[in-house]
């Protein structure tokens, strides 16, 4: 029974593990059924975009408020997963806040900004829910987004507001049992924005408080697991495919067409225009457009997977402003 905990969290891994594999496989295996895409040679330009672009999220900042409420919840996702990876190690080993001996005072101010983060993005993803909900936004409630699309977002800022509630109901009740002496509880000194809580915990025995922080710690870990599983099939797959995409973008500017020769050579002869070089029709069964999947590049369904729904490319439409169903989104 002394190894049950450890044996249990590898199951759970493991299968999780599983599905992930499988799913970014799926995912691989559909990109590649795109034909090759040709790319501008990048001069360093491709880095700084990636940069730019999606770790720095740039383009978000054309509207402030949600930019910076959306830049609370993306660095809270980086990096309060350093204190994730502190749990998985625990889960792996059955050891209690496994590094909090060899970092002292540090880990007790790492903890704090951890908790200073899921503050913020709790905060955050309230905000967004009322701004979608009650608010409601007009881009977030076009026809494209009934159902499933509306549900998704939903159940995302959702999911994270109960993965921090746990992650701080964890640490209030830890830093009690702490006091108490309870086997196994590592003295880490006060994160202040769980200790809000302690009013609340000091009145519950020590065993139900040992319940509430191992129930905190098992929903936490699940939930990231599971978190990490259903990202893969939600709009939500941008926050890591946002990188591929904007690393492998347009480098040409903004408007440029690339127009194919045989059919601007068509064009001209039809308008009695000069063509340069000899002029040749184009070759028979040449598609034009795109029928089927196979008919799209590479290029084009990974930017499929790193759309966010945001709706901003339809709410900047002008034909979708003057009133028109055209969306493209």
């Amino acid at each position: 029974m002394q190894y049950l905990p450890q044996i249990i969290f590898l199951a759970i891994a493991a299968f999780f593990g599983f599905l992930i594999f499988k799913r970014i496989k799926r995912i691989s295996d559909n990109i590649k059924l795109g034909k090759a895409a040709s790319l501008e040679d990048s001069n360093g330009m491709r880095f700084k975009n990636m940069l730019l672009v999606a770790f720095g999220q740039q383009k978000m900042f054309k509207r402030p408020i949600p930019a910076f409420l959306h830049l609370l919840i993306y660095l809270g996702f980086v990096l309060i997963n350093i204190e994730v990876l502190e749990i998985v190690i625990d889960g792996f080993s059955g050891a209690h806040r496994i590094f909090a001996p060899f970092l002292g005072s540090f880990y007790t101010f790492l903890i704090n900004f951890f908790e200073f983060l899921a503050l913020g993005v709790l905060v955050s993803c309230v905000f967004f829910l009322i701004r979608r909900n009650i608010l409601r936004v007009g881009r977030f409630h076009k026809i494209e987004m009934k159902g499933w699309p509306t549900l998704d977002a939903n159940l995302i800022l959702i999911i994270e507001i109960l993965l921090m509630v746990a992650i701080l109901g964890m640490n209030g009740a830890d830093q009690i049992l702490q006091t108490r002496g309870a086997d196994h509880y590592t003295q880490t000194g006060v994160f202040s924005i769980s200790a809000v809580m302690f009013p609340f915990l000091n009145s519950i025995d020590t065993s139900t408080l040992v319940f509430i922080e191992r129930g905190a710690w098992w929903f936490h870990i699940i939930g990231i697991f599971a978190f990490a599983l259903y990202v893969t099939h939600s709009k939500h797959l941008h926050i890591f495919m946002a990188f591929p995409n904007t690393y492998y973008g347009r480098l040409i500017p903004k408007g440029q067409m690339i127009n194919m020769e045989e059919i601007t050579n068509e064009v001209k002869i039809m308008l009695g225009m000069p063509v340069e070089g000899e002029a040749t029709p184009p070759p028979e069964g040449m598609k034009f457009g795109a029928k089927d999947v196979n008919d799209l590049s590479w290029k084009n369904l990974m930017d499929a997977y790193a759309c966010t729904e945001c709706g901003r490319c339809t709410s900047e439409c002008p034909a979708n402003l003057t009133g028109k169903k055209l969306s493209p989104r």
